[in-house]
């Protein structure tokens, strides 16, 4: 079936995985691919940029059939490898909270939030629909942790390893997740890794490997939805 899509990425060099698609064609500013139809949106990093940028769109455009969520993240598993493309199906945000004596505590562990109240279970938003149902049979399915200061330090590290056991961590993801399920759009997200959740150290990184591979993983989920 034809979508219509809502790509969303932070950056401009997120947004050249999309261009750089063999066969994508842009008119307009409208990219189609097949016979879908897909909207860029770059809206600049961090939760406040992307929840602007996006709540603006919604304001003063059709609804679209499905917001596609792209970019780089850092991982915390040693088995996910540099470039590998995974599905975030879990997300928080996770240094939204409190910091008290005994160290910090969530909104919700402070009483601030109820843990459960939509579009929150347990203190997550979970992706789950059938675009995820599908991509996750290709691509490997993660809990994501959103953050407002990129991981860098061994002791916030280890912190973040303790308070969630996260796979990846990005700094729109949730917020993102948050926006789609407040509207009511299937959403997915696709995050490319591009290094290590370690004492920072972008010598390491490898932002281009991880690009191009979403670039190769983007069209392969878009040929799946016939």
């Amino acid at each position: 079936m034809p979508l219509k899509i809502l790509l969303v990425v932070a950056t401009s060099s997120e947004a050249n995985a999309l261009r750089g698609i063999p066969g994508i064609i842009e008119k307009s500013g409208i990219f189609s691919f097949g016979k879908h139809q897909i909207s860029l949106l770059v809206t600049g990093v961090g939760s406040m940029a992307v929840s602007w940028s996006m709540c603006k769109w919604l304001s003063s455009n059709p609804r679209p059939d499905l917001a596609l969520n792209t970019g780089i993240a850092g991982s915390y598993r040693e088995d996910i490898k540099i470039g590998e493309v995974v599905i975030p199906v879990s997300d928080c945000f996770a240094d939204a909270g409190v910091e008290t004596r005994r160290g910090f505590i969530t909104l919700a562990e402070a009483g601030l939030e109820d843990a459960d109240m939509f579009p929150f279970r347990d203190g997550k938003i979970f992706a789950d629909n059938e675009f995820i149902s599908g991509a996750i049979r290709k691509m490997k399915p993660v809990k994501a942790i959103t953050v407002n200061t990129a991981s860098g330090s061994e002791v916030t590290i280890e912190k973040m390893r303790q308070k969630y056991n996260p796979d990846i961590e990005t700094m729109e993801g949730a917020a993102f997740f948050y926006i789609c399920c407040r509207e009511k759009i299937p959403f997915l997200a696709m995050r490319s890794v591009s290094n290590r959740v370690e004492p920072r150290n972008k010598d390491k990184w490898d932002i281009p490997a991880a690009l191009g591979s979403l670039s190769e993983k983007l069209p392969e989920f878009l040929i799946m939805q016939k």
